[in-house]
């Protein structure tokens, strides 16, 4: 591990000899390279990565697509890192070696990654030994921001992923009255566990659907939040949400045109809220209100973190993002 460095070093810190960066090659093979040397400019910080999440949205560039183009950028597509401060540019005050932090990085299936210090979030001791993707989370939080769920309200969530069930845990911790609806049994048992009243598997959709609108006194949801990415749950929220709901779209739609109906859309009056963010510094505001959600007890998401491996084995960790077994909720890479 490298030395805490002081300011004046910061631009060659010593190097750990055997750090090595994933590099996606071809379709479904990351293969281990070497990693070289890693600038730290006057405005970063580098930061020896701990680990990094898997992001479901990363599956199709590792399955192979006409759009993607290979090889990709080393450490790339991995973007949920977090580590330990080792050196800081000499226009960086507010940050310092040793420090444990969430960082916004691109490329962090690495051992260290070099990221400008606005991008970069101290973690509290609260949270010492604990493995933190903050990006992930943090977009939990800002999708939470945008649903505004408050105390009473009835609120169904389409997808019990990673993602899903962090939502679960806030919106039960906000008050709200929480239906869930996903595929897969072992995702239902812990959004249950979570506090969700009712949950709904995809199988009987409609029957479920109709059973959602008579639980609600036939007014459905105030809130619907999608989670998926995929047609059927765009055309499910449409089904349950109530006149004047809020459906909040947090799947990342990314397999061609989708379809809505727009006629019911316009006849309820909902407010339709694209929940990406794009702009960096909301994603490190929704990391720092997820390490205020974690210290208060409202989310737990390291009981999501299923499934973990080396960064040898990025490829199994892909793999078995794809299959989802039984008990699968979230991968992330040891570094």
């Amino acid at each position: 591990m490298l030395n805490n460095l002081a300011r004046s070093d910061s631009y060659e810190p010593e190097f750990e000899p055997n750090a090595q960066m994933a590099v996606l090659a071809k379709a479904g093979n990351f293969v281990l390279k070497p990693q070289p040397l890693v600038a730290c400019g006057p405005s970063e910080v580098l930061i020896q990565l701990e680990g990094c999440g898997v992001c479901v949205s990363n599956l199709p560039a590792w399955e192979g697509r006409s759009v993607f183009q290979y090889p990709h950028q080393a450490g790339a597509p991995g973007d949920q890192g977090w580590g330990e401060i080792v050196a800081v540019g000499d226009k960086v005050y507010h940050l310092r070696p040793g420090q444990r932090v969430a960082c916004l990085a691109e490329h962090a299936f690495a051992n260290y990654v070099s990221v400008p210090a606005q991008q970069v979030t101290p973690l509290p001791d609260s949270l010492a030994g604990i493995p933190f993707p903050g990006k992930a989370i943090g977009s939990a939080m800002n999708i939470f921001r945008r649903a505004e769920i408050g105390r009473d309200q009835t609120v169904t969530i389409i997808g019990a992923g990673f993602l899903g069930l962090l939502l679960v845990q806030l919106a039960v911790a906000a008050g709200a009255r929480v239906f869930t609806i996903s595929r897969r049994e072992c995702a239902r048992d812990m959004a249950r566990k979570y506090g969700a009243e009712e949950t709904f598997d995809t199988k009987s959709l409609s029957a479920n659907l109709r059973e959602i609108n008579k639980l609600t006194g036939g007014a459905g949801c105030d809130r619907v939040i999608e989670v998926t990415g995929l047609q059927f749950a765009l055309d499910a929220a449409t089904e349950i949400i109530a006149e004047y709901g809020r459906l909040v779209i947090a799947g990342y739609h990314q397999d061609g045109l989708r379809h809505i109906n727009m006629q019911k859309w316009n006849l309820k009056g909902i407010d339709v809220i694209n929940a990406h963010e794009r702009d960096p510094r909301l994603h490190i505001q929704g990391i720092e209100a997820a390490i205020l959600a974690f210290e208060d007890g409202r989310i737990q998401p390291q009981e999501l973190l299923t499934h973990c491996f080396n960064l040898d084995q990025v490829n199994e960790a892909f793999q078995t993002m794809q299959d989802r077994p039984e008990g699968f909720i979230k991968s992330w890479i040891k570094l």
